[in-house]
């Protein structure tokens, strides 16, 4: 018999491993809940297959031959892979989402958004357009900004509650508020504008930075105010400023990549309202 033709197959397999570990095929049938003709069809077979016998019986007990001991090492090894393989082939795939976020959501949202969503999530933190770029190439699942939904793949969320805070101490100067901040474009940088603008005051730059950790220094430095997005939460270092002119919190929009189903979008947009509901309650 060619060796194209022959073939070990798994059903067989189990019954003779089966019979090898109980030490006979009466009791490997009574395991498998087979009949016992059935167990000795599928060692027949193997044996056809492999060309030699592969047990010797005597009386209601069995023994490996040589052949029969290197198949059943050969025997288990291949049953455990097919086990596996289906066993993950059965169950559901748990994908990783990503999401990424400005950094001024991160400090506080992230971590309660970790415990909403639940499952595995990897984050990303940049600038809004880098966020935007990033859902445009499907590097990012899905991303939190400071926008209004742009179309079907967005979706509105809630209000970010946004504060005045500088270092202890600090008053405004009597010429125009200095203000510290992330480069342009930035919306909260734009919210303190309009925010002071609005109210009469004139506004200067004072320090601008490429990461929410240089505006938080600066501000602790005396350097200027800063409109930030804390939750509640004092920033260490900074005391809030309750003398400026209260700004309207910043809209959260879930934007999501192309392909991505609704379902996910829309769920993980109800865990981020969550969230921002909970922190305006307790505020």
């Amino acid at each position: 018999m060619s060796s194209q033709t022959r073939t070990l197959d798994v059903v067989p397999l189990r019954s003779f491993v089966a019979v090898a570990e109980c030490g006979g095929f009466h009791r490997a049938a009574a395991a498998l809940h087979v009949s016992q003709p059935t167990v000795s069809d599928h060692v027949k077979r193997l044996e056809s297959a492999c060309g030699t016998a592969l047990l010797h019986r005597a009386g209601r007990a069995s023994r490996l031959t040589p052949a029969g001991e290197t198949l059943l090492v050969e025997a288990r090894r291949m049953l455990s892979i097919h086990d596996d393989v289906l066993a993950r082939l059965a169950a559901p795939t748990a994908r990783e989402l990503s999401v990424g976020s400005t950094e001024h959501a991160a400090d506080q949202l992230l971590p309660r958004l970790s415990s909403a969503l639940g499952g595995s999530v990897r984050y990303r933190l940049d600038r809004g357009t880098g966020l935007r770029e990033a859902l445009d190439r499907g590097d990012l699942d899905l991303a939190l900004l400071f926008t209004p939904p742009a179309n079907e793949r967005s979706a509105t969320a809630g209000l970010l509650e946004v504060r005045w805070y500088a270092a202890p101490g600090w008053e405004p100067p009597a010429g125009p508020v200095p203000l510290v901040g992330l480069d342009a474009p930035c919306a909260l940088r734009d919210r303190a504008v309009s925010t002071l603008t609005g109210a009469g005051s004139a506004v200067t730059v004072a320090c601008e930075a490429a990461y929410l950790a240089g505006v938080l220094a600066a501000a602790r430095a005396g350097l200027g105010v800063a409109l930030l997005a804390t939750m509640g939460h004092t920033p260490e270092g900074l005391v809030e400023r309750a003398d400026l002119p209260a700004a309207a919190p910043l809209p959260v929009a879930v934007h999501s990549r192309r392909g991505l189903p609704p379902e996910t979008l829309a769920s993980t947009t109800s865990a981020v309202a969550g969230v921002l509901g909970s922190a305006r309650r307790a505020a």
